[in-house]
């Protein structure tokens, strides 16, 4: 009877366990919600900011969502977005950095911090379609990578530099732009040279003109004139070809030495 009796309680307390068990658990995930959701914005903000601080971009990220998700309309919100576009262009994922800045800039034009999302716009489009590993590829290879993406982060540049000539960020927008002119020169200058390789004489001219009017002054303009000079002799344009050479000869004259 005693051992009957101690198997029962046995069996009832194990069943007691697992039920207990699991009515806590359900008991922690429902208060945990509840918790979470009661969260006051400025403590989100500040776990969020936490982690963005720590490099854990991907908690960043979320958290910084869901307070905006939460409070669309507190204090938070807006600094939330553009916070959330910095964790994403640093955790790579560039379109979604420039979709976010775009939110922002829609729904707060007059923003205190309309600069800063131009030029965080910025960075994000010269990065875009690039992969971590990128920052050490010779400066030269970005030139060949999608122009449209320099197109726009120019555009951005620009905007912040027009709009905001005194902003702190305007500076270094500065130095972008010229550092996307000459990519973009640079760019044209592999193209000129892609014909001059198929034979292409006439189509490599033209580009190393348009080189020549587009991007005054660029580092690749002693080329671009080489591939005149080469391209007009190929064709049998030789005033063209000896025109080149004379502006080649006067601006850049050791260039013009080892031209053959």
């Amino acid at each position: 009877m005693f051992r009957r009796t101690l198997a029962f309680l046995s069996v009832f307390a194990l069943l007691a366990l697992v039920s207990g068990c699991s009515w806590f658990q359900g008991k922690d995930d429902d208060t945990l919600e509840k918790e979470a959701a009661n969260t006051p914005a400025v403590d989100l903000y500040a776990k969020a900011s936490r982690a963005l601080k720590t490099g854990d971009y991907e908690g960043a990220i979320q958290g910084f969502e869901t307070l905006e998700a939460r409070y669309p309309f507190g204090s938070y919100s807006e600094q939330a977005k553009l916070e959330a576009a910095y964790a994403y262009y640093k955790y790579g994922e560039q379109e979604s950095a420039i979709a976010t800045v775009d939110r922002y800039l829609q729904l707060h034009p007059r923003g205190e911090n309309v600069d800063y999302a131009l030029y965080l716009k910025g960075l994000a489009n010269l990065k875009r379609g690039s992969s971590l590993t990128d920052d050490y590829v010779r400066q030269r290879d970005h030139a060949r990578r999608d122009q449209g993406a320099l197109q726009q982060a120019y555009s951005s540049f620009s905007e912040l530099v027009r709009r905001f000539p005194q902003s702190r960020y305007a500076e270094e927008s500065q130095q972008r732009l010229l550092e996307i002119r000459n990519l973009m020169a640079e760019h044209e200058l592999y193209v000129a040279q892609y014909y001059m390789k198929r034979g292409a004489w006439l189509a490599a001219a033209n580009r190393a003109q348009n080189l020549l009017e587009r991007y005054n002054g660029a580092p690749t303009m002693p080329d671009a004139l080489k591939i005149m000079v080469q391209a007009y002799t190929r064709l049998g344009l030789t005033d063209l070809a000896a025109d080149s050479r004379k502006i080649l000869e006067l601006n850049y004259p050791d260039a013009a030495k080892t031209l053959n």
